[in-house]
């Protein structure tokens, strides 16, 4: 292994070189943002003397560890802390040389999800080797600031305290990608935002907000669409946590001064109060600063124009989160469970005599309702702007005991080529799973690229009505039109 050294504005940075790659890891893209800068917007770093090593990825934001999803692994560090604001490149090793770099590659920087509660671009399903390898392209991964950290409204507290700041975040990394990635071989204006859950759910928000423009130029949203809690509950979720810590609201200041593992715990203990555990207390809010129009308003009015998007969902979504063995009653009134997941359908009895009143009914709801309702809704508000590609990921293993269904998550290993950690749920990769990953990333490659997913080997039609057309990932693939439109009509769509 050897070491190569970029000169980024900040400072130079020392990465490492194997087997064709070139990585940095762990370089901060703003300050820590810890005592007067906790709950702030974020401020890039302080310029370094000498070379810094990024040989290590920096540690996650505080996060719980059993978030109910089996798809977690560990990254090769599990230090935590609110100092967490670091990013890591992967690039061919052709790219750079010394500090000589051609600066054309397309770069792709994916936004992990986990609830904006978990996660961290450090997770080796993220890891960017293959898809920079395969595909010549420099590939971005970030963290950002989770949990109360990263979602609390505190807007309404004024001074310093923002809303919304892992968007903020985000936005951070955006430019720093933009005023540091020609050192690394990436183009600034070739740039391709992607990312899953939560993660997709951020795209969402960062294509309607102002401060993003111009700091990207195509999108992926991976099972996750225009997502935000009302103000309302925002406040009252604020208010809950100031009551645990016992501030006043009138003395916000005393929020710099807890410690951090308290207001995490404060957070735990609220989520454990709201009694159900897949509600998302902490999210992106609607506020005049930051957001404010839900991205799909935003979306519809043409926030987004000119920016080309690929989006989908898996067939299976909610089976990861409510399962047989899960402690769901059979007797769950499926009209209240409708309008929580899709607020704004009117037919809501017709819609809900579509699902069983058992688990497995619950699971497909939030698959559809959830998930891929708001999936299409985006898209077609999208196609008006600028041309949208749609998928649906469907790979199944059809004898294990949680592959047998194409559950929230899963096709992140075929988008990275990490096949190798599914191990660690009992599943060895063979032949048929590789070569689904290569037309994956082959896709998500000539989108980076050249704005189409299609390629050689795959003819993928725009998605617009009246076809919907739709493309099929499985152990074959195939484009459908309009599939399940009976079950979108009676979502209203």
């Amino acid at each position: 292994m050897t070491t190569i050294e970029v000169s980024t504005k900040d400072g130079r940075v020392s990465g490492q070189q194997l087997n064709g790659i070139s990585v940095w890891k762990g370089i901060p893209y703003a300050k820590p943002p810890v005592d007067e800068l906790r709950f702030a917007a974020p401020v890039p770093p302080e310029r370094w003397e000498g070379v810094k090593e990024a040989f290590h990825f920096g540690p996650e934001n505080i996060q719980p560890r059993q978030n109910g999803a089996e798809l977690e692994l560990a990254a090769d560090t599990r230090l935590e802390s609110e100092d967490c604001l670091y990013l890591n490149v992967w690039a061919p090793e052709s790219a750079v040389a010394g500090d000589a770099a051609d600066a054309s590659l397309p770069v792709m920087v994916w936004i992990h999800g986990g609830s904006f509660l978990t996660g961290a671009g450090s997770w080796p399903l993220y890891d960017g080797s293959e898809l920079a390898k395969r595909g010549n392209i420099v590939v971005v991964t970030i963290n950002y600031r989770l949990g109360p950290f990263g979602f609390l409204h505190l807007a309404p507290l004024g001074g310093s305290f923002v809303s919304n700041a892992g968007l903020l975040d985000q936005i951070a990394a955006l430019e720093w990608v933009k005023n540091n990635i020609a050192a690394f071989g990436g183009d600034p204006a070739a740039v391709t935002i992607f990312g899953e859950s939560a993660g997709s759910m951020s795209i969402a928000a960062l294509l309607s907000m102002a401060k993003a423009k111009g700091l990207f130029s195509r999108a992926i949203m991976q099972s996750g669409a225009s997502q935000i809690i009302p103000q309302q509950q925002a406040d009252g979720v604020r208010a809950g946590l100031l009551q645990l810590l016992g501030i006043s609201p009138s003395e916000p200041e005393k929020l710099r001064a807890v410690p951090a593992e308290q207001i995490f715990a404060a957070g735990e203990k609220l989520k454990e109060q709201a009694g159900d555990r897949l509600a998302l207390l902490f999210q992106p809010v609607l506020d005049e600063a930051t957001l404010p129009q839900s991205p799909l308003e935003a979306i519809q009015e043409g926030a987004a124009a000119d920016i080309p998007l690929l989006i989908g969902t898996n067939l299976d979504e909610g089976h990861l989160f409510i399962r047989p063995d899960m402690p769901y009653g059979d007797n769950i009134n499926m009209s209240e469970a409708l309008t929580i997941m899709a607020p704004d359908i009117k037919n809501v009895a017709a819609a809900a005599a579509a699902y069983p009143p058992t688990s497995d009914g619950q699971a497909q709801m939030m698959t559809e309702a959830f998930f891929w309702r708001s999936s299409l809704q985006f898209a077609t508000a999208q196609s008006e702007y600028a041309p949208v590609w749609m998928y649906r990921f469907d790979w199944v293993l059809p004898e294990h005991p949680l592959l047998h269904k194409s559950i929230h998550g899963i096709e992140i290993f075929f988008v990275f080529n990490t096949l190798e950690h599914m191990q660690s749920m009992g599943v060895m990769p063979d032949e048929s799973m590789r070569q689904l990953a290569w037309r994956m990333q082959d896709a998500w490659i000539a989108f980076a690229k050249q704005g189409t997913p299609e390629t050689d080997h795959i003819a993928w039609p725009v998605y617009s009505k009246p076809e919907r057309s739709t493309f099929i990932f499985n152990h074959a693939t195939q484009v459908i039109s309009d599939p399940d439109a009976h079950k979108r009509e009676l979502l209203e769509l």
